[in-house]
């Protein structure tokens, strides 16, 4: 048996262009999720989503035609593979892309990041799933659903992610006073304390290591305009959070 007629034996031409086609799809889907992430500079980007999308469209494949030799044309079962489940390739996809997704969430001063590109990259998976198998109008509409989500999330945001952080650092020669007008600052500010520090030094001098939450950072003029009205100050910082 040549190699020509061996391929036919499994698949005819035509089924092989589609395979090519679901997986050159599935790149499509992934790369559509991943440019919104690239472009917020997120460490699992565009070419991170279109290698897990196809990934899983392959596995979806392997999944769901990886044992059609296992049978005979009429549907009967070849002895010794009775055990056989297909379903078991595509079950780990969900499970194993985990793992990835984990590597991408991390804590940063305080603040969780990485949780909506680790989602990203579990829904990618689920597009390469969705395509993989054929259901191509399910796996399209997820991805232009999901993208539109994440565009007008990001424009106009709520809840938590309406919320910029700040971690803002004092060092004060004398707390006696001041910590009474730091937590009326913050008052002014409307921000919220989310992790704070207090040190006392050797030299009679303290530090303050404060992260902060409110709907707009904090700005290099009103940072300066309270250490200007505080004398005890003797050095401040102020990082935004991204």
């Amino acid at each position: 048996m040549t190699l020509v007629q061996y391929l036919n034996s499994q698949f005819a031409l035509t089924q092989y262009l589609d395979f090519m086609g679901r997986l050159l799809l599935a790149c499509l889907c992934g790369a559509v999720i991943g440019y919104e992430r690239t472009k917020r500079f997120k460490e699992a980007g565009i070419r991170t989503h279109i290698i897990v999308c196809c990934a899983a469209a392959l596995f979806m494949m392997v999944s769901k035609y990886g044992f059609a030799d296992l049978t005979a044309e009429g549907g009967a079962v070849f002895n010794g593979t009775r055990g056989a489940d297909p379903a078991r390739v595509a079950a780990q996809v969900v499970s194993g892309i985990s793992f990835l997704c984990a590597g991408v969430i991390f804590k940063n001063e305080g603040i969780v990041k990485g949780l909506t590109t680790a989602a990203g990259l579990w829904l990618t998976a689920g597009l390469g799933l969705a395509v993989g198998s054929g259901m191509i109008f399910l796996g399209i509409s997820a991805t232009v659903l999901i993208s539109a989500i994440q565009y007008f999330m990001h424009r106009y945001a709520v809840g938590a992610d309406a919320y910029a952080a700040n971690r803002i650092q004092f060092t004060v020669k004398s707390d006696t006073d001041f910590y009474e007008a730091l937590l009326r600052q913050l008052e002014q500010w409307n921000a919220q304390v989310a992790e704070s520090k207090i040190a006392r030094r050797r030299d009679g001098t303290t530090d303050y290591d404060l992260i902060l939450r409110r709907r707009t950072e904090i700005g290099y003029r009103e940072l300066k305009t309270f250490m200007d009205s505080r004398s005890e100050i003797l050095s401040a910082s102020n990082s935004p959070i991204r």
